[in-house]
């Protein structure tokens, strides 16, 4: 039996003992390989309401001439203290006339190549449409209701972000800053 690479390799696939076919779960594959990155917020953020042209938050931009494909693995984010506001948490899609690199974004194997993407923490949103909505953020103190823990959304590659679009995060009401961000993704040529 035979397996295909990506480029069209064919390569020969590996069993155990009882011929059961090997698989690795998850990116383990896209870490070692260099093509996996993420990027957090290094501080609690403010962010803006809804799809606001003056946004901030977290975002990630794949500038139009990167030759990549940007596939969405993860977002995810936790509530530190309590809010100014109650409201959902989601993610957002839109455009951006110029992305500025704001937020460091790190290659998931130490020491492997830059990314293509350029993350930022606040920018002009142009077109910006809701994708998904995940969970709630309120006002009462840390042992109250709409605190909680890490919420983690595994996306496993249903959201890809082309050359010139902008994945960014989504409150519905603008917030103090209350708020980590992050986002997971890999990359892979057009």
């Amino acid at each position: 039996m035979y397996g295909k690479t990506r480029a069209g390799i064919g390569l020969p696939s590996l069993c155990d003992a009882e011929g059961i076919l090997l698989v690795r779960p998850g990116l383990e594959d896209a870490a070692l390989e260099g093509r996996l990155f993420g990027v957090c917020n290094q501080a609690a953020v403010a962010t803006t309401a809804a799809l606001t042209g003056a946004w901030t938050g977290l975002c990630v931009s794949n500038p139009s001439a990167s030759g990549k494909n940007m596939i969405l693995h993860e977002f995810g984010f936790s509530q530190t203290v309590a809010a100014s506001a109650d409201g959902a948490v989601g993610i957002m899609t839109c455009t951006i006339a110029a992305p500025a690199s704001n937020v460091t974004i790190y290659n998931q194997k130490l020491g492997g190549a830059s990314s293509s993407m350029i993350a930022d923490d606040g920018a002009t949103i142009v077109g910006g449409v809701l994708q998904r909505v995940f969970g709630a953020i309120g006002t009462l103190a840390v042992t109250g209701y709409g605190t909680g823990s890490l919420f983690a959304y595994k996306a496993g590659g249903s959201i890809v972000i082309p050359p010139g679009y902008t994945i960014g995060t989504y409150t519905t009401k603008a917030t103090t800053a209350s708020l980590i961000f992050y986002f997971v993704w890999e990359e892979l040529a057009v």
